[in-house]
C-alpha cells in the first residue's frame, strides 16, 4: 500500500484572544471599583467635619472670653494717659460689642488712647477708624499694620456750630436729609470724602470720640455726629438699629448736635461723659431726624 505523502499535522493552540479579553475586563472592573470607593470616601470626609475642623471654625466666630475682656478693660482704665475714657464708659461700649452679632461693623471717629482696645474687643468683626490727622494715622499704622484707618478733611469750626445747624435744618428735605448716601451729598455737615465702600457698610456700632473740639478754631464734632445719624438711619441690611456713642457730652457741640441728629428720644444710657443712643432705620422719604424735634439749646458759657 502506498503511503499518503500529503498527511497534514493539526496542532491545537489555546485561545489567547479569549483569555486576554477576560483579563482586560477584570482590570477595568478593578479600576472602576477603586475610583468609586475613593469618591465615596471623599464625599464622607467632606460632609462630616472632623472635631478639629469644627472646633477651629467655632473659635473663629466665638467672642473673647469674659475674663479677657475684663483684663483689657482693667488695664486700659488703669493707664496714666490723659483724656482717656473712664472704666464705666469703656464697659458700656464693651457690653454692646459683646452682644453684637458677628461679624460686627464698628466705626470710630478719632484715634484715641482706646484705639487698640476697640480693635481687640471687636476681633471677629470689622473696625474702622477715622481721624483728622493723616500724619498720625500713618505713624499709627506703621506700628500697628492691622489697623484700618482713613483721614477726614474737616472744613468746620466749633465757632460755626449754630450756623451749620441752621443750614442743615433748612436743607433737611434736600442735601441734609436723614436718609441718603452721603457720598453724593453737598450738605455742609455731611462727610462725603470717605472711601466709597464705607458708605455701603451697615454699621452696627458708631463711636464719636473725635475730632478735636476743645477750642473755637477746632473742627468740632458737628459733622461726625450728623454723619453718624445719617449712616444709622440709612442702613439697608443687618439689624434695624445702630448703637451710637458720643463722648464728651458735657460740651456744647456734643450735647446740642446729639439732641439734633441722634435725638434725645433715642438716648438709652449715660455713663459719665458718654451718651449711648440707639437709632433706628428710616424710610427714604423721611425728612425729620427726631420724632419730637426741639429748638436747639443755646451754648453755655461754662463749656469750651
Amino acid at each position: 500500500m502506498k503511503s499518503n505523502g500529503n498527511t497534514k499535522l493539526i496542532v491545537l493552540h489555546p485561545s489567547i484572544h479569549k483569555h486576554g479579553g477576560a483579563s482586560h475586563r477584570l482590570w477595568l472592573l478593578f479600576f472602576v471599583s477603586f475610583f468609586t470607593l475613593a469618591f465615596i470616601l471623599t464625599l464622607i470626609n467632606t460632609a462630616v467635619p472632623t472635631p478639629t475642623t469644627a472646633a477651629s471654625a467655632a473659635s473663629v466666630h466665638s467672642p473673647l472670653p469674659h475674663s479677657a475682656v475684663e483684663a483689657l478693660l482693667h488695664y486700659a482704665a488703669a493707664s496714666n494717659a490723659t483724656g482717656h475714657m473712664t472704666a464705666a464708659e469703656m464697659a458700656s461700649i464693651a457690653g454692646v460689642l459683646r452682644r453684637c452679632s458677628s461679624p460686627c461693623n464698628f466705626l470710630i471717629f478719632g484715634l484715641t488712647h482706646e484705639t487698640l482696645l476697640w480693635k481687640a474687643l471687636n476681633s471677629n468683626g470689622r473696625t474702622i477708624f477715622l481721624d483728622e490727622s493723616e500724619f498720625y494715622i500713618a505713624k499709627f499704622e506703621e506700628k500697628h499694620p492691622d489697623i484700618e484707618a482713613y483721614d477726614v478733611q474737616y472744613t468746620t469750626k466749633v465757632s460755626e456750630m449754630s450756623e451749620l445747624i441752621r443750614s442743615a435744618k433748612e436743607q433737611v428735605r434736600n442735601e441734609c436729609r436723614p436718609v441718603q448716601n452721603l457720598l453724593f451729598s453737598d450738605c455742609k455737615l455731611g462727610i462725603n470724602d470717605l472711601p466709597n465702600h464705607l458708605y455701603q457698610v451697615d454699621w452696627d456700632v458708631i463711636l464719636v470720640d473725635g475730632p478735636r473740639g476743645y477750642f473755637q478754631a477746632a473742627p468740632g464734632r458737628m459733622s461726625a455726629i450728623f454723619t453718624a445719624g445719617v449712616l444709622a438711619r440709612s442702613k439697608k441690611g443687618g439689624s434695624g438699629k445702630t448703637h451710637v456713642f458720643v463722648h464728651d457730652m458735657n460740651r456744647d457741640v456734643e450735647r446740642i448736635c446729639s439732641n439734633e441728629f441722634v435725638c434725645k428720644e433715642n438716648l438709652v444710657e449715660t455713663k459719665d461723659l458718654l451718651g449711648h443712643f440707639v437709632v433706628e432705620t428710616m424710610k427714604p422719604n423721611s425728612y425729620s431726624f427726631c420724632r419730637n424735634p426741639t429748638k436747639s439749646s443755646s451754648p453755655s458759657s461754662s463749656s469750651s
